[in-house]
């Protein structure tokens, strides 16, 4: 389960990651609002927690534009802030918890499943030509013919499929599907599981193009 920590303060941010993975989640952080609010339009997290304070954009106008952007994710926000007036400004700009620091661990971990036990919107399915991917059961088709993918084939479609019709970088590539190791990953390592994606589309009317130099992109054939 992927989730998003946004948090100026590096010391907490890198506490709040490990202690995250250690429960089994996959971490994505930011350091900046701006940040944040581009990572919410790319990936599908079951829960942004936000720190209130960041630079570029603060927490609550992070939620703001997400929500005006139909970014529907489940949102916790963290601050020192505890009068009555913050807890009511932070709801309605569309929060749906709020926890003030200092905070236990437990506390925070306890929250998360309460919003992912209240999600109940189900996400969009996603179609692009003839294939078809239902983000939450995993499950794509072409043509009515189910397609298996492995874990890190689907998580590249997806990607792909959600960014079409634009060019998606190799290294945006390899933070989404390796977050804890993009830095170190190959490009050939991604050319392997792309190569690997695009022979298992080649009956489905869409086509994986690379783009020199740049990265990968979904096309529709006529």
């Amino acid at each position: 389960m992927r989730l998003l920590i946004a948090e100026d303060d590096p010391r907490l941010c890198s506490l709040l990651r490990r202690g995250l993975t250690e429960n089994g989640y996959v971490v994505d952080a930011a350091a900046r609002g701006d940040d944040a609010l581009h990572l919410l339009g790319i990936y599908e997290y079951a829960v942004a927690v936000l720190d209130w304070r960041m630079p570029g954009l603060d927490g609550v106008e992070v939620i703001k534009a997400a929500r005006n952007r139909k970014i529907a994710v489940p949102v916790l926000v963290l601050t020192a802030r505890d009068g009555l007036a913050d807890r009511v400004d932070a709801l309605d700009a569309g929060a749906d918890d709020y926890l003030v620091k200092p905070f236990q661990f437990p506390e925070l971990l306890a929250r998360l499943r309460a919003l992912q036990r209240r999600q109940v919107a189900v996400a969009p399915v996603l179609e692009l030509g003839a294939v078809r991917l239902d983000p939450s059961t995993r499950r794509v088709t072409a043509g009515g013919a189910e397609v298996r993918l492995a874990p890190i084939e689907l998580s590249l479609l997806e990607l792909l499929m959600r960014r079409h019709p634009a060019t998606t970088s190799r290294g945006l590539i390899a933070q989404h599907l390796w977050p804890e190791e993009w830095a170190g990953t190959s490009q050939n390592n991604i050319e392997v599981h792309a190569s690997r994606l695009r022979s298992k589309l080649i009956r489905s009317r869409l086509r994986l193009t690379s783009v020199r130099g740049t990265g990968y992109r979904l096309e529709e054939e006529c």
